[in-house]
């Protein structure tokens, strides 16, 4: 992808010659005023360097890289001004957030020098990043898939819980969702400490005995701990930990953090995981929602009513009966899967990945594993088939989980 630089100035002038000194060198786009180099950097972003003249009618360059560093954090920013005093660098690099100060007249090696250095440290922020989402991504994905062998019943709920919450980031519009992902992905690890009759009681939604219930909300602190030990995990490490903390404050950890102080991770965490648990009692969409608004004031209200608009309406689906070699990646399971002596292999409400469909095939070659296996499916009423294989003589019911 093209590093592009957005020059903002003025003075025309000024942009014809930056253009035609370093039209082969660099891909320049200019804007005359600030607002116009908004609307550029919205509609023709991302861009690796924005440098601005630091006076401007209207919106000026102060306010303008401030701004910028809000829609484009990634974006490296400088000014150029040929008025400068103290004050106004230290404003400029205090809310701006800038990497350069140039002064006018800047002679082209110095600007050069400065493009030079600015798309540097945009090529090392982009590397960083990268190396965060998809390196990071990866290994944690590969950790939950190892902790699924260990603890299928916690962390079928982590999948069912990183579905919802990736429903509700997407209708928020919200930023780097794949952080929030990862939270939920990995937000029951603590529960390798839990003992499995409290874990199969949170999967079928028998209420705990008070002590149950403590050890439960204590393996947040305990997953949390084991994360914050990961570099650049923190802020993963803090949506856990405060993943069951109510809006109104109430609930834990016990401190004062409540409303838009409680991590946003944790608040989308929040309102998945209890809306989940009274799935799993098998309540329909519509009453386990009416219970969650009868406690409206533990829950963000914008996630509450995202909830309501993206996972409530009816939705009609086909539960179908399939033989293990049917199963295929991204279908959702609508039973637990056992093996023929009662083990549980992978929870219900699963959506099935590849690896766990490999693995399934891989012990069914050295002990029979319980078929058929129920999956669901979206119904398509017009037509005539769903979006995956069908046996023939599959068993297929329409079912509606509003």
């Amino acid at each position: 992808m093209t590093e592009t630089i957005l020059l903002v100035d003025d003075e025309p002038n000024v942009l014809s010659a930056y253009q035609r000194q370093f039209r082969h060198r660099y891909d320049i786009r200019t804007a005359q005023s600030g607002a116009e180099g908004l609307d550029i950097l919205a509609t023709h972003g991302p861009f690796a360097v924005v440098i601005s003249d630091c006076r401007m009618p209207g919106m000026d360059g102060i306010e303008f890289l401030q701004r910028v560093r809000i829609m484009a954090p990634d974006t490296v920013r400088m000014m150029l001004t040929g008025n400068v005093d103290l004050e106004t660098a230290i404003e400029a690099v205090n809310q701006g957030e800038i990497l350069r100060f140039l002064t006018k007249p800047c002679p082209p090696d110095a600007f050069a020098r400065a493009l030079d250095a600015g798309l540097t440290q945009y090529r090392l922020i982009r590397a960083e990043k990268e190396l965060l989402e998809q390196t990071l991504t990866g290994s944690l994905k590969a950790l939950a898939d190892v902790l699924a062998l260990v603890n299928p019943e916690a962390f079928g709920r982590a999948a069912r819980l990183k579905r919802y919450v990736k429903g509700l980031a997407e209708h928020l519009g919200l930023s780097d969702i794949w952080r929030f992902e990862i939270a939920a992905s990995l937000s029951q690890i603590g529960c390798v400490v839990l003992s499995e009759s409290i874990l199969k009681k949170l999967n079928s939604g028998v209420p705990l005995t008070s002590a149950e219930t403590q050890a439960f909300y204590q393996q947040t602190c305990t997953g949390a701990d084991i994360l914050a030990n990961i570099p650049r995990m923190e802020e993963i490490a803090e949506i856990i930990a405060y993943q069951h903390k109510h809006y109104d404050g109430s609930g834990t950890p016990r401190d004062e953090r409540k409303g838009e102080a409680i991590p946003l991770g944790a608040r989308l965490l929040k309102v998945a995981f209890d809306f989940d648990a009274l799935r799993m009692q098998d309540l329909p969409r519509s009453e386990a929602y009416e219970r969650l608004q009868a406690q409206a004031a533990w829950y963000d209200p914008a996630i509450l009513h995202a909830l309501k608009v993206v996972f409530v309406p009816e939705q009609k689906f086909e539960l179908v009966a399939l033989a293990l070699r049917e199963l295929a990646p991204h279908m959702v399971l609508a039973d637990n899967i056992y093996d023929q002596k009662g083990n549980l292999l992978v929870a219900k409400g699963q959506e099935l990945t590849e690896w766990i469909v490999s693995r399934l095939q891989h012990i069914a070659g050295t002990r029979p594993i319980q078929e058929p296996i129920r999956v669901i499916l979206p119904y398509e009423p017009d037509t005539d088939t769903t979006l995956g294989p069908k046996a023939t003589g599959s068993m297929v019911e329409p079912v509606s989980t509003s």
